[in-house]
């Protein structure tokens, strides 16, 4: 019989107590990193929540500047007449102060509407702070490239680059690059027989075909269905009827502007002669003169149209050179002749005889080259006539015009003349950049080719939020136009 032998392992004492050591050991460092990660998520969430809350006092700070200027548009120092920054504490519900926020305000240039707004917001409870940068301004009247209050009509040869918009209807005939709207459904067009067409319809003839037919279009009257799209006249397409533009609502107040003039801007009362001659000069100033006589229309030049003339001038007398003033607004109560070129410089420049009588409105000339130096908005001229805007008879045959253009209660365009007026009967091009709010009927060409062959009106999108000094306004409320965190 085997007998079984038993081999004993002698374990040495404490070995078990290692092992649990090292398990101990990395319990502990596991413990700790996740005790430090679960730190670190609350730290983080922590963080996070006081970031939201400074972002959240930062908008609060830009909403209630924006209140603010909905109760003052002028008061960009918080009410206070002090420089900034101005601090306003954040109290919750309770009554309890939970924060503040910081505001920076920087004013608009002479002119403009765009006020510049910084707020930093901080809660009470961490030293956590964010800033946001917001632009708003109120948009003009020059939202359009021309807005009229009368019928109007944009022949062959027009080339509108810039939204246009007509109260009482359009026929378009030339190339429009942006929207084109109207405030009727249908219209009667004044230029030929037949019955009513669209509120914006055309009168050339659809691809294949070319040419224009002057009348009666039944493929552009009601009821066809669907309005065609004429994507070869109307690149951004046409839209009727729309809400009118309150047009005597956003005339600018001549007599204000006046006023302003006398008070703190340049104002020249009735010259005695024809008017004045303003010519503007790239060093901020400009020479005045005074008009003594107009150029004399020849044998067989003449029309029946009211305040027809050559509008040209034949001799002028220097009256000074005077520095365009800090408010932009020069004010005259005569006709005025204008021309030049300026250089960083924003200006209005008005006329009108008061008090307002239809017969007596003074008329507004340009006949030479009004140019900017500066096309990023920092160059801006407003003409603003209280009857018409003229191009007279004695006009550059290559015209260009660098401005917003308003004719208060008459229309922007030029008289007609016929061939016995002379060579200056018919003109090449006129180019304008700016806007043209006219409320009567615009034009600066006849159907007969008399007038500019070539009328170039491109926009300048830098006059909706940056016109000129005391150009009409379309809101009275602050608009967003920019939000940033800085």
């Amino acid at each position: 019989m085997k007998i079984l032998n038993f081999k004993f392992v002698n374990y040495q004492r404490g070995q078990l107590l290692i092992q649990i050591l090292i398990l101990s050991a990395v319990a502990v460092v596991l413990m700790t990193g996740i005790m430090n990660w679960a730190k670190v998520n609350i730290q983080a969430s922590r963080q996070a929540s006081e970031r939201e809350r400074a972002i959240q006092f930062a908008e609060a700070g830009v909403e209630y500047y924006r209140w603010h200027l909905a109760h003052n548009q002028i008061d960009y120092k918080d009410g206070t007449g002090v420089a900034g920054p101005y601090v306003h504490t954040v109290i919750d519900k309770e009554g309890d102060t939970v924060g503040q926020f910081s505001l920076q305000i920087t004013p608009p240039p002479t002119g403009s509407t765009k006020v510049i707004i910084e707020s930093t917001g901080r809660p009470a409870s961490s030293t956590v702070e964010r800033i946001i940068r917001v632009e708003m301004a109120i948009p003009s009247l020059a939202k359009y490239a021309t807005v009229a209050n009368d019928f109007m009509r944009f022949g062959q040869g027009t080339e509108v680059f810039g939204p246009i918009h007509v109260n009482q209807g359009l026929r378009f005939d030339g190339l429009a690059h942006n929207a084109v709207t109207a405030a009727v459904q249908s219209m009667d067009d004044p230029d030929h027989t037949g019955n009513n067409e669209f509120g914006v319809h055309t009168h050339v003839n659809a691809p294949p075909g070319s040419g224009v037919n002057d009348t009666f279009r039944s493929n552009e009257a009601p009821p066809t269905t669907p309005v065609p799209t004429r994507a070869d006249i109307f690149e951004a397409g046409r839209q009727f009827p729309v809400p009118a533009v309150d047009f005597v609502g956003l005339t600018s107040d001549l007599s204000t502007i006046k006023a302003n003039a006398q008070a703190s801007g340049r104002y020249f009362a009735a010259s005695g002669s024809q008017g004045y001659q303003i010519i503007l000069k790239t060093n901020d100033t400009f020479d005045l003169y005074t008009v003594t006589s107009q150029i004399n229309p020849q044998s067989g030049c003449s029309s029946t149209q009211t305040g027809w003339g050559t509008w040209s001038i034949n001799n002028k007398t220097l009256v000074g050179n005077y520095a365009i003033p800090a408010n932009g607004l020069i004010f005259i109560e005569d006709n005025v002749w204008v021309e030049g070129t300026i250089n960083t410089a924003r200006a209005t420049i008005a006329n009108g005889r008061f008090p307002d009588n239809p017969s007596n409105r003074p008329q507004f000339t340009v006949n030479n080259d009004l140019k900017y130096t500066n096309y990023n908005g920092s160059d801006v001229i407003a003409l603003i006539a209280q009857g018409n805007f003229n191009v007279g008879l004695v006009s550059e045959n290559d015209l260009i015009i660098d401005a917003a253009i308003v004719s208060q209660n008459g229309r922007v365009g030029r008289y007609y003349y016929n061939s016995s007026c002379g060579s200056n009967y018919v003109r090449s091009t006129i180019t304008l950049y700016g806007m043209i709010a006219t409320y009567q009927r615009y034009g600066f060409a006849y159907t007969d080719s008399t007038g500019y062959g070539t009328r170039n009106i491109n926009y300048d999108a830098n006059l909706l939020y940056g016109p000129p000094p005391s150009f009409p306004l379309t809101s009275d409320q602050y608009e967003i136009l920019s939000w940033k965190e800085i």
